[in-house]
């Protein structure tokens, strides 16, 4: 599918990043450092820069400015801490495609990043679809059907429930889930995950208090059985 360059000195957050983005069929590449990552794009010319902001050698906003400066038209998403939009406007103004601020959580970012390379052409496979039970999950226009019938789920809940498809019957603890979908740090545990476990059972098992796939893994995490 589609070459992405990560921009980003945090290892795990890069590590992350890329690992999902292959889940996804993409061909990635990491730079730690400002200064790498413009040497990257403008030799390895992805079709892609997931770029952010605070960076060792150049900052995001140089290397984006560096980008444009050599006509260099890669779709950029940029990544920060900094949310205020004199920031934003900034990254935008310079040319960005996308702003993100951290935390976030990986799977808004991956339709983000599927939106990016849908609009310059660069992701045109087919509407993906997964199916458990009498429950269909169509991916790409972020709606899931029950028996035929469009079944209403928040952004969060869908997005939760992306996350337990993905994994295609492995188990996913809180952490994880919360990192995923919500964008906190490992160390931040709450109820929030179970709570929206609890509704995605109201709406898609046929009995929620014996559920058939959705299922909890007792003192670690979810998974979904097929």
């Amino acid at each position: 599918m589609a070459r992405i360059l990560i921009v980003e000195d945090n290892a795990q957050l890069a590590y992350g990043l890329r690992n999902n983005l292959e889940i996804d069929g993409h061909v990635v590449d990491v730079a730690e450092d400002g200064a790498r990552g413009l040497e990257a794009a403008l030799s390895w010319e992805p079709d892609l820069v997931v770029l952010d902001l605070m960076l060792p050698q150049m900052n995001g906003y140089q290397v984006l400015r560096s980008l444009r400066d050599e006509g260099l038209s890669v779709p950029v998403l940029i990544l920060s801490a900094q949310g205020e939009e004199a920031d934003k406007v900034m990254g935008f103004r310079l040319g960005a495609d996308d702003y993100v601020t951290k935390p976030f959580g990986v799977l808004e970012l991956l339709a983000r990043v599927s939106a990016i390379l849908r609009r310059v052409g660069k992701d045109e496979q087919p509407l993906r679809v997964e199916t458990f039970g009498k429950v269909e999950v169509r991916l790409e226009q972020r709606s899931v059907l029950r028996d035929g019938r469009e079944v209403r789920l928040t952004p969060k809940e869908f997005d939760l429930l992306v996350a337990l498809v993905r994994r295609r019957g492995a188990v996913a603890t809180r952490i994880q889930l919360m990192k995923e979908v919500w964008g906190y740090p490992a160390s931040i545990l709450s109820r929030t995950v179970d709570t929206h476990i609890a509704e995605l059972r109201r709406k898609l098992e046929e009995q929620p208090r014996e559920p058939r796939h959705i299922l909890t893994v007792h003192r670690y995490g979810y998974r979904l059985r097929s």
